[in-house]
């Protein structure tokens, strides 16, 4: 049955090959439960060209980035980085990710993530485009970038935020919305203590799916229809009803990403 309900997923990486069996039946669940916008973003060139077939096959639903994930930042990061500058020139994006510093599987390429960080959010600014940060035990580094970078031009996305009530509001003040998902349903997640302080306007859901479940599905894998489980959440922390929780963040996501 057909919700009423609009969901944005602000972030799913539905071209991954752990969707590869099942991908036309598992989006459809979710379009059935009302989540009917997917923003997809890049993790480097090789799944460009399944992201351009999703597009083609759910061209009302979804909706691409562009853009080199930190923990894809290896030693042919410059020629990855010119994929996503003749990508950009070439056609029509909604933003600029996922972007930012990883270093909590790798501190080695430290130096060139900070660098392919500060590249596509110039890249950004040039072309009027959001950016979707990716920040895994990085926010100090990822903040000294921002500061150095901010401008009323910078804005975009703090994608599975996790940080504490402190760099909610740092990452607030950089023009950023918080990307939350699956963990404010966990019980040591810590957000969910601290979110009702947040004004929801600050608020866009994600996923992350294939990542990152939430309960009751935590440690299998996510998918954009349990976003109706970080829904209820929000609603039993902000006191407001499924529909409003609903329409106020899919009205951010348009805020962001311009549709």
């Amino acid at each position: 049955m057909k919700s009423d309900l609009i969901i944005t997923d602000t972030h799913t990486h539905l071209y991954s090959e752990e969707f590869d069996h099942d991908r036309g039946e598992m989006i459809q669940r979710a379009i059935d439960s009302g989540v009917t916008r997917f923003f997809i973003p890049a993790i480097d060139s090789t799944c460009t060209a399944a992201m351009y077939e999703l597009e083609r096959e759910y061209s009302d639903n979804v909706f691409l980035m562009m853009g080199l994930h930190p923990t894809y930042v290896k030693d042919n990061y410059l020629e990855e980085l010119k994929h996503v500058e003749a990508e950009l020139a070439k056609r029509k994006f909604y933003a600029i990710g996922e972007i930012g510093i990883d270093l909590y599987w790798d501190k080695t390429h430290l130096a060139e993530q900070q660098i392919a960080f500060r590249k596509q959010i110039q890249l950004a600014k040039q072309y009027k485009l959001p950016i979707v940060i990716h920040c895994r035990e990085a926010f100090d580094e990822i903040f000294e970038i921002l500061e150095e970078e901010k401008s009323p031009e910078l804005f975009g996305i703090f994608h599975c935020f996790s940080g504490t009530y402190e760099q909610a509001l740092k990452a607030i003040s950089y023009n950023m919305k918080l990307g939350i998902g699956g963990v404010v349903t966990f019980k040591n997640g810590k957000i969910d203590q601290f979110l009702d302080k947040i004004d929801l306007e600050h608020i866009v859901l994600e996923t992350d799916s294939p990542y990152l479940s939430p309960i009751p599905y935590r440690g299998k894998r996510n998918e954009s229809s349990y976003l109706i489980n970080v829904v209820n959440k929000l609603s039993q922390i902000y006191g407001l009803s499924i529909n409003e929780i609903a329409q106020i963040t899919t009205d951010n996501s348009a805020k962001i990403f311009g549709i």
